[in-house]
């Protein structure tokens, strides 16, 4: 392994035999780990800028898997650096692709838990806002992680980041469930092993079971065989350590085995910071991903959070957050579309009003309701009818048939004002 430029670097390996040395201007001096996707080294610069290369295991000699992979880490680099390693560029056109990104200094999740135990108390609570904080910048550019995992995430200085986001479905995702390690396969969602389709809610899955390894050292579906493991997280509720009542009901949620039923990132996010208080009104997307930042960013672990209170929307600070400086020679000029903001987005809490009355304005709502009268009035004519039928009398036959109008209205009316309240709160 070459002699380190700057201060040694924990879990660094030494170089096989067959490992390249150098990756564009980057001198490669060690292996930060490696996997199915390909191997990860830490590169150095002539001045000591460190970054990480992912020398990727894909042939881009047909076309369309070239396509793909260009695109696909083209969405990458759009994603805003909030608890996030940014992408840089990536390399194609060589005998071996690779993909580079900031170097993060840190553990991963996966080393501490092993090395130094669960984590606790506001640590917790501050991994859980970085790691969701991270998934709804992700998101937002429209990239899906693919494979979010103890591994993927790195305890920097300033907080959590999320890092390899987009690689796995820049490779295509073409790995199926019995190639892949057990450790990935523990935090895949469902309808990956359906072949169903990939989206955000495969990500706020494996989250949900990232966090809950980080409390308690295991995965919530098991770490043992295969195929047990795959039963679990298709048929079997979760197995989760002791949780925070709020922390515990969101990694339920997230756990969904149906994807529709689990959250978005964003959701996750408004519901953890209106946990201490520091969303306390609708913000745009750019702000609500600054104050998640923020969050996963406060300074010890047993310090409490400083009290914040969010503003109505406002201009984006000129301010970013710190991330490790690469040398502007190594790195292509970033396209506009980095530096303009996202679109932002309303985020509210769910079941969460700006007023009261809310229960009964949607009851008064149902009650006038053309579809739901025009229902009652007819099973209350097919009840009157009924009512003739048997009784041969007029009278007998209108009471059955108001009867039947005012149980069907009342019946209609209750159940439509329950499935909206519960639609509000989800």
């Amino acid at each position: 392994m070459s002699e380190l430029a700057g201060p040694p670097v924990p879990g660094l390996a030494k170089l096989w035999t067959h490992d390249p040395v150098t990756a564009g201007p980057y001198r490669l001096v060690g292996r930060l780990g490696a996997g199915g996707q390909g191997v990860v080294y830490l590169g150095e610069d002539d001045a000591g800028d460190r970054v990480a290369v992912k020398m990727v295991n894909v042939d881009l000699s047909d076309p369309r898997a070239r396509s793909q992979f260009v695109k696909e880490i083209a969405a990458a680099r759009r994603v805003a650096p909030f608890c996030t390693a940014q992408v840089l560029f990536a390399e194609v056109d060589g005998e071996r692709p690779y993909v580079v990104s900031e170097f993060i200094e840190g553990l991963t999740l996966h080393r501490h838990v092993r090395e130094r135990g669960p984590v606790t108390g506001n640590a917790l609570h501050r991994l859980a806002v970085g790691t969701v904080t991270a998934l709804a910048a992700i998101h937002s550019a429209g990239v899906v992680h693919c494979d979010l995992k103890p591994d993927n995430v790195v305890l920097g200085e300033d907080g959590p980041r999320v890092i390899d986001f987009g690689i796995a479905r820049a490779l295509g995702n073409t790995e199926t469930a019995s190639s892949r390690v057990m450790g990935t396969t523990a935090y895949m969602a469902p309808e990956r092993f359906r072949n169903d389709a990939i989206g955000p809610p495969c990500d706020i899955f494996a989250w949900a079971a990232t966090i809950a390894f980080a409390a308690g050292g295991r995965p919530p579906f098991g770490n043992d065989s295969l195929f047990a493991v795959m039963h679990r997280v298709l048929h079997d509720a979760p197995d989760l350590p002791a949780l925070p009542p709020v922390l515990d009901e969101l990694i339920r949620e997230c756990l969904a085995k149906d994807p529709a039923d689990r959250p978005a990132a964003e959701r996750v996010l408004v519901r953890l910071l209106r946990q201490d208080g520091r969303v306390t009104e609708p913000l745009r997307r750019e702000s609500l991903l600054e104050v998640g930042n923020e969050t996963a960013g406060a300074p010890t672990p047993n310090h409490p959070l400083p009290p914040v209170t969010p503003t109505a929307p406002q201009p984006r600070p000129t301010q970013t957050p710190t991330r490790p400086t690469v040398p502007t020679q190594a790195r292509p000029t970033q396209p506009a579309h980095l530096q303009s903001q996202p679109a932002h987005l309303q985020v509210t809490e769910p079941g969460v009003r700006a007023g009261g009355g809310g229960a009964w304005r949607r009851l008064r709502g149902e009650a006038l309701d053309a579809w739901g009268i025009s229902t009652a009035l007819f099973l209350g004519s097919v009840g009157a009818a009924a009512g003739y039928v048997a009784s041969s009398a007029v009278g007998p036959a209108a009471a059955v048939g108001a009867v039947a109008f005012v149980v069907v209205y009342l019946v209609r009316l209750l159940v439509a004002t329950a499935i909206g309240r519960r639609s509000d709160g989800e």
